[in-house]
């Protein structure tokens, strides 16, 4: 049931024929900043004093007498300065409670449906998951699942990176440093090592050749700066505005430069400090060079190259199946880059043909308005770019799968290609399909930066996932906390607790952060039983549940009707009120795409139902009446939570 949907029409139809734009005055109904003063509140009087050129309070009181909401709330109070506050019946709420426990959705209704398509995931194939992975990974499929569960239609496609450079790198690396042995032992880990070696060795000869330069700046903006401190002193407090913010301006760079080179002196020192490797960049010079000719000649359909492309890509894809098969995601489509590789070049020349795209200094370019560099989309030397890629993609999945909607679920840093990317599909004529990109922020770990072991390395997101089973196994299977809550589990019933929790802790974690902003990633504060974790929400399914089950009720759709509710106590009605606000948590997670706002919603209701339970005696009720009740709203916080949770990704267990 939308709530806030309803009370909103109500409040519209109060103000049509009244003011202009009623449904825009109406979405100024909200829910009430403090329980005290009611359930919802109107602040709609004071934005229109101007425009009715009335007091506030007459206005209040105006919309008041038209507003038709005696089936809903009790009469409406009018305070402050002219706030409408809204307080549901608790026969409303009962009423509408158990008609949610007889439905199967619990009472959420389809909507007229979109064609979605989600883009996310997106790993590179030609190195194991990662945890910087997990983030567009769990919130596409969040996405995914809330978008289907409210009757859209979506199609969710993981576009693969498995084309391009990182390939020409593995190739080459193959070709002259491959342990055969390691090789046949774990594939996919050496052709990740030989990666990476490529990747550290073009890195350090592209920083060797700046260490000079860099020193200098660094020089320079030192001596810059001591110039500015020196002044400071003769001027003492008759500084000027503009001196100081030369200062702070010389301050900025030396730190900038500072990092600059404390970056090119780790990449050099990293390879200088180890004579093997050490070696190889002696003896491969203008590495990037050659794997660059190792990418040319792949996408030239050189038969020795393609071979070695068509051993290394099944054994990469098996390995993140592996992963996507724990976390429980699954995709309808698995196109990646190299499906799109045959549709590049027609996708140019169109581009020329319609004088979209025009040659610049050799390449192939669009020029956007809006944007002060071009979009390249066929380099001088022949080769095609992601956004190439991008457009072809897009072309494909209109003339395929018809959306309304695509979402791309990629990390902030891409912020510029994607704005590039949706100007140029609405200057192509794509003007009437939705484009959004689901930006989101970095894993931290506890010293703030990207989270990565001590040696350095990004975390293999694997490694990650058992850790979490692990610890999750250490706080919810102790054999003294078992022992305490009178639970025997089998090993096996341990093991699948442990995994449900742990890989629940890990997407929660994730999810309940807005996914814009940053987040420490702390495996022992996610699988906690106390504070804002899955692992906390999955004990009070559980504990919902236990109840159930020793009352011995059945609480099926047929048995409902010998059933009522009786809201006696607050605890009793703020439980009810906030499981019929599930449809509106709903759709508040999609209106802009973040599933924060479904995770916020049901660590609500599981601290409410924690407040219920100690509050409200259920199996030592005082009636039998009262009995049937409490149980009603055991079963449905524990239904709308264990629903909430799987819109999420996350399972739950009958017993912790």
């Amino acid at each position: 049931m939308q709530l806030l949907s309803l009370l909103r029409a109500r409040f519209e139809q109060a103000l049509s024929g009244w003011v202009d734009d009623p449904a825009v005055h109406a979405q100024r109904v909200t829910l009430a900043r403090d329980p005290r003063h009611g359930d919802y509140q109107a602040n709609i009087a004071m934005p229109l004093q101007k425009t009715l050129e009335m007091k506030p309070l007459d206005i209040a009181a105006r919309l008041v007498e038209k507003l038709n909401v005696a089936d809903i709330c009790q009469t409406p109070e009018i305070a402050g300065p002219g706030f409408i506050n809204l307080r549901l019946k608790d026969e409303f709420l009962a009423e509408h409670l158990l008609a949610a426990l007889g439905d199967e959705r619990l009472g959420v209704g389809h909507v007229s449906p979109l064609t979605y398509v989600i883009d996310y995931s997106a790993p590179n194939v030609a190195k194991p998951m990662h945890v910087g992975h997990i983030r567009s990974t769990v919130i596409g499929d969040a996405l995914n699942r809330i978008l289907r569960f409210l009757g859209h239609h979506v199609i969710s496609d993981n576009h693969l990176g498995d084309w391009g450079t990182q390939f020409g790198m593995i190739i080459y690396g193959y070709k002259h440093f491959v342990d055969p042995a390691a090789y046949a032992r774990q594939p996919v880990a050496e052709l990740s090592r030989l990666y990476r070696l490529v990747q550290q060795i073009i890195a350090y000869q592209a920083a060797k050749p700046k260490m000079a330069a860099a020193y200098d700046v660094v020089r320079r903006a030192k001596e810059k700066k001591s110039e500015l401190q020196a002044a400071t002193t003769e001027l003492a407090s008759k500084q000027s505005a503009k001196h100081k913010a030369d200062l702070k301006q010389a301050d900025k760079e030396l730190r900038a430069a500072d990092e600059l080179l404390h970056s090119l002196t780790e990449k050099v020192g990293a390879v200088e400090q180890a004579p093997e490797l050490l070696q190889l960049a002696q003896s491969h010079p203008e590495l990037e060079q050659c794997a660059q000719l190792e990418t040319a000649k792949l996408h030239e359909g050189d038969r020795d190259s393609l071979a070695l492309w068509e051993q290394f890509l099944p054994l990469a894809i098996t390995e993140i199946e592996t992963v996507y098969r724990r976390l429980g995601v699954e995709f309808d489509f698995t196109y990646g880059e190299s499906f799109y590789q045959p549709m590049l070049e027609g996708v140019v020349e169109e581009l020329l043909r319609s004088g979209m795209a025009v040659e610049s200094e050799g390449a192939i370019c669009l020029f956007l308005e809006g944007f002060d560099a071009p979009m390249i989309v066929r380099k001088r030397d022949g080769a095609f770019l992601y956004a190439t890629t991008d457009i072809a993609t897009i072309e494909y999945r209109v003339e395929h799968f018809h959306p309304d909607v695509i979402l791309y679920v990629v990390d902030h840093r891409q912020s510029e290609h994607f704005s590039k990317l949706f100007a140029a599909a609405r200057a192509i004529g794509y003007d009437r399909l939705e484009l959004h990109h689901i930006s989101f922020g970095t894993v931290l770990g506890s010293d703030g930066k990207p989270f990565k072991t001590r040696s350095g390395t990004v975390v293999g997101l694997e490694t990650l996932l058992d850790e979490a089973v692990e610890r999750a196994y250490q706080a919810v299977c102790d054999p003294q906390r078992l022992q305490k809550a009178g639970i025997e589990m089998s090993h096996d019933e341990q093991r699948h607790v442990a995994a449900v929790v742990g890989l629940g802790a890990i997407k929660y974690a994730d999810l309940s952060h807005n996914r814009t902003s940053d987040y420490e990633f702390n495996i022992e504060k996610m699988v906690q039983l106390e504070g804002n974790t899955s692992a906390y929400i999955q004990y009070m399914v559980a504990r919902a549940n236990s109840i159930l089950r020793k009352s011995g009720v059945e609480l099926d759709a047929a048995a409902l009707d010998n059933f009522a509710l009786h809201l006696q106590q607050p605890a009793e009605r703020d439980l009810a009120l906030q499981l019929l606000q599930f449809e509106d948590a709903l759709h508040q997670s999609v209106e802009e795409y973040y599933p924060s706002v479904l995770a916020s919603y049901l660590f609500g209701v599981a601290k409410q139902f924690a407040t219920f339970f100690d509050q409200c005696h259920v199996l030592n009720a005082d009636s039998p009446e009262l009995l049937r009740s409490r149980l009603l709203l055991c079963h449905a916080a524990a239904r709308v939570l264990s629903q909430g949770l799987r819109l999420l990704g996350i399972g739950v267990v009958e017993r912790m």
